[in-house]
Formats: C-alpha cells, sequence, structure tokens
C-alpha cells in the first residue's frame, strides 16, 4: 500500500455521492448505502463527539486549532471522493445533536463546496445513553471501519466490542491505558483478522518522517528530550476526564514517545521509566488532584551493542496563550549525529485585523478553501485517516494480510512499547515517583521487543548491623586524587589559600 496521497496539486473538484450541505441526521444518505459497500469503499462509524471529531464544544465551536473539527470533515471529503460510503456518529448524550448539526453546517457546510453532511447519529435526540455505541455498532458489517475518539478510559471496551463484531478500528492515542489491555486487544484483532491502528498523525509530518529517515543512519540513540502542550484555557474542554480518568501523559506525551518507539523500535527498548509532575494550576481550576505537567525520563537500551539512551518527554496543559495553539519540538541526538525539530514554528506566521498575530501551521489541517472546496486533502491530519480507510479497502476488496501493515502503521501490534512506557510513567507517579521496571519476554528476535511486565526497581537496604562495603572511587588521569598534572594543579591552588 503506498502512503501517498491519491489527489492531484488541485483540490478535489469530484462531485459529491449526496445533494450539498445537506443537514446532519438525514435519512436519505444512510438508505442510499444501508446495503452496504460498493466499489471498495467501506463504511464509517465515528464514536465520540467531542473537539477532534466534530469540533463542537461546550456548545460553540472549539477555542483552538480545530474549530471546524477533524474526523468528521475528512470523512465527509472522502466520501465525496467514493472512497467511503455510510457515515454513522455516536456519542452518549442525544441533546448535543442540534448544536452540532447546526455547528458543521456553520462550520463545514457554509464553507466548503459539494460536502454532503448526512449522517446517522446514536442516540436518539434527546437520549442519553453511555452504551450507545453497542447499537451503533450492531448496525454495520464486518470489514466496517471504527474510529474511536473517546475518553481514554474508554478506548479499551469500545475497540473490543468493534473488533468482536468484525470492523477495523482506528483509535486515538493513547490506544488503550495498561499493557494488559493492549496484549488482550491484540490478540482479538487477530482472532477476528481485523485491522486495528492507533491514530498519531505525527507519523504523517513530513517533518517527522523525513527525521525518521535520517535517524536510521545516526547509529545508536543516545538521547531524546520532547516538550508538547495545550493552553491551560483547554483545560475546560478536558474537565469531564481530566485528572479523573488520565493525565496529561496519556494524552501528549504519547505523540513523542510514539515517535521514539517508531524511530527505534527495531534497535532499541525501554528498560526504566521514572516520572515526576508538576501540580497547582489544574487541580484549582478542575477541583481535582492531577499534574499540571509530567516528566517521564526513560531509559532505553540499544539492544546490538548495550549502549544505553536517555529520552525525557515533557507535557503540560497549563501554558499561556502564544502564537500557536500547542508547542511541540524534539531534539533527538544519536551516536553518529543530531537532529532538532521546532514543529510548532514553520516559518509561516499572519496577522489579521481581530486576530492576534499566529504561526500558522496548514500541514495539519488547510482549513482555507480553495476556490470554494475543502482542499486539505495532504494535510498530515488528513493522511492518517486516509491512509487507514484505503489499508482497510486493501484487506476488505484484495485480500491484503492484515499483519502485512504492522511495518507501514502504527498498528496495535506495533505500538506496544508507548503503551508500556505511558503505564509505567504513571504507576512511576502513584508510587512517589519510584522507577519501573520493564521486563520483555525474551533476549533475542521478536521476544527481545514484547514487553510482559512492569515492577518496581528494587532498591537493597542493608540492615542495621551490615557493614557495606564501598568500592573505592575511580581515578581520572589528571584528577585531584591522580598524580600529573592534577597534582599539579592542586599545588597551584593551595597557593591561593
Amino acid at each position: 500500500m503506498s502512503d501517498q496521497p491519491r489527489l492531484p496539486a488541485e483540490p478535489c473538484l469530484a462531485p459529491p455521492t449526496m445533494a450539498r450541505n445537506r443537514t446532519l441526521g438525514g435519512a436519505e444518505e444512510a438508505q442510499a448505502v444501508a446495503a452496504g459497500r460498493g466499489g471498495g469503499r467501506v463504511n464509517v462509524l465515528m464514536i465520540g463527539t467531542g473537539e477532534y471529531t466534530t469540533g463542537y464544544v461546550g456548545g460553540a465551536a472549539a477555542d483552538s486549532d480545530k474549530g471546524a473539527g477533524v474526523v468528521a470533515l475528512v470523512m465527509f471529503d472522502l466520501r465525496s471522493r467514493g472512497v467511503v460510503g455510510r457515515v454513522g456518529m455516536c456519542g452518549t448524550n442525544g441533546a448535543k445533536f442540534p448544536g452540532i448539526r447546526a455547528h458543521m453546517q456553520r462550520c463545514i457546510g457554509d464553507v466548503y463546496d459539494g460536502l454532503s453532511l448526512e449522517c446517522e447519529t446514536w442516540p436518539a435526540d434527546g437520549v442519553r445513553d453511555g452504551e450507545a455505541y453497542k447499537t451503533a455498532v450492531a448496525s454495520f458489517q464486518p470489514g466496517d471501519v471504527a474510529i474511536i475518539f473517546t475518553p481514554d478510559d474508554t478506548h479499551f471496551t469500545i475497540a473490543m466490542e468493534c473488533v468482536r463484531r468484525g470492523m477495523h478500528v482506528l483509535v486515538t492515542k493513547p490506544a488503550v491505558k495498561t499493557l494488559a489491555e493492549h496484549t488482550e486487544l491484540a490478540a482479538a484483532a487477530d482472532a477476528a483478522g481485523v485491522l486495528v491502528c492507533v491514530e498519531v498523525h505525527k507519523r504523517f509530518d513530513p517533518i517527522y518522517q523525513d527525521a525518521y529517515d535520517r535517524i536510521q543512519g545516526l547509529g545508536d540513540f543516545s538521547y531524546l528530550y520532547a516538550y508538547m502542550s495545550q493552553p491551560k484555557h483547554q483545560l475546560e474542554t478536558f474537565k469531564a476526564w481530566a485528572g479523573k480518568s488520565s493525565d496529561i501523559s496519556y494524552y501528549l506525551n504519547s505523540h513523542h514517545v510514539d515517535f521514539n518507539e517508531w524511530v527505534c523500535g527495531e534497535k532499541a527498548v525501554p528498560v526504566c521509566v521514572t516520572a515526576t509532575g508538576s501540580t497547582g494550576v489544574a487541580n484549582a481550576a478542575l477541583d481535582v488532584e492531577t499534574e499540571d505537567s509530567i516528566t517521564l525520563t526513560v531509559q532505553w537500551r540499544n539492544l546490538e551493542s548495550g549502549n544505553l539512551g536517555t529520552a525525557v518527554y515533557t507535557s503540560a496543559w497549563i501554558a499561556p496563550r502564544a502564537d500557536v495553539h500547542s508547542q511541540q519540538r524534539f531534539f533527538y541526538m544519536g551516536t553518529k549525529g543530531e537532529i532538532n525539530v521546532d514543529q510548532a514554528h514553520r516559518g509561516y506566521t499572519m496577522a489579521k485585523d481581530g486576530n492576534p498575530f499566529g504561526s500558522v501551521n496548514p500541514l495539519f489541517m488547510k482549513y482555507t478553501p480553495t476556490r470554494g472546496k475543502f482542499s486539505g486533502q495532504r494535510g498530515y491530519g488528513y493522511r492518517s485517516f486516509e491512509v487507514f480507510v484505503d489499508a482497510c479497502n486493501e484487506i476488505n476488496t484484495q485480500g491484503a494480510p492484515v499483519r502485512g501493515f504492522d511495518e507501514s502503521l502504527p498498528t496495535i501490534h506495533a505500538t506496544y512499547l508507548t503503551t508500556t512506557i505511558l503505564e509505567a510513567g504513571r504507576l512511576s507517579l502513584d508510587a512517589d515517583s519510584r522507577p519501573m521496571v520493564i521486563t520483555y519476554k525474551g533476549a533475542t528476535g521478536a521476544d527481545a521487543h514484547m514487553p510482559v511486565s512492569i515492577t518496581p526497581k528494587e532498591f537493597y537496604q542493608a540492615a542495621p548491623h551490615e557493614a557495606v562495603a564501598v568500592p573505592p572511587r575511580r581515578r581520572r588521569r589528571g584528577s585531584w586524587n591522580g598524580n600529573g598534572r592534577g597534582q599539579a594543579e592542586r599545588e597551584r591552588a593551595k597557593s591561593f589559600l
């Protein structure tokens, strides 16, 4: 499968599959495609109705760089191109759907020509149902696609329901919260013969992709520092789950932990995780115990040489408003070279009357239309979904082997290390920053990459009566305790006393 977009340089001008700018929730298109896929099109169920799916938060457009949403917009465009058929959306509170319909009409229907907004919705308007996804999933067929953007602690349960129904699944990062859940979901995907992937769109950022290729020639992994933030006003967006079912490390550190696994997963593995946090702002804003920032310090081991590497991942959600919505950067050092990336600043800035100065990043999502048409098909936020849908179509129509995508996509089988690091970080925080040791199935081959447990590091404590032998400190040539120049320098220092 090629991960290159199929479109030419011009924006997509293909005619829509249904009438222009129909309101969300209509039944006409659902009836037209309910018979199933045609021409290699998968049907798609979006589970979750929040910021990333619709751009609708708290009764209005999200106060972020995703006010028009991402998932629904991409699916509507893929449908207009004949790649996707039936589209559904599932939440837990049907009372939100009238507002979502109006919001999407303003942000999508009134902005782009030729995009149908037809979409089935669950639960019914005005109905609350925390398990509406079960009804929605039951109305789809094996081989259809489920895209899950819900609170982190719900990913596993919803994904397992979709897998059991034979649906391919794309779940936002983190895929799940524990190594045990990850292992069970991977086994279920194998048993059902379906593709399960994690939506980590940084893998499709052209700069990150180029960095991946260059890093392969930089020798052993030695050091990585990564930082990612969200502005503190986003705490209002996250208040339903922040500090209750997940934390800022699962939410943001997951991006660069995944990047580290992606670029080093074949040659190095994490062996020990220590986490520390900062507190104060989020506690007051949300009235819940949670960290403002979390730093994971991870010891990696290069498998062939045995050399050690260190990674430091920091994420925060108390940043001030700035020229970008999210600060994002990393520094990577191998034994043969280094790479420095500031993903937030691409050398492209804009100022407009009534809007603050900002650094613009259309490489993620290009919302500005071209001659009235949506033209963001090459954004890495878009391609992350397109490439997954293409893979599902290949599996369904061409018999492509599911496990054949482990090398090219962030599948559930290729992302074990990220889940393990994130869980170990949470365990470390809950144990007063005690280091957590990761154990693997074996020492060679695939077993050396397969984590099986996370355990607290044991520190040896001598009994009160036990004498502890302290090894002599190694002497360094030319040091204060050595001879030669070090001795001369010490005598010279004495002369100044």
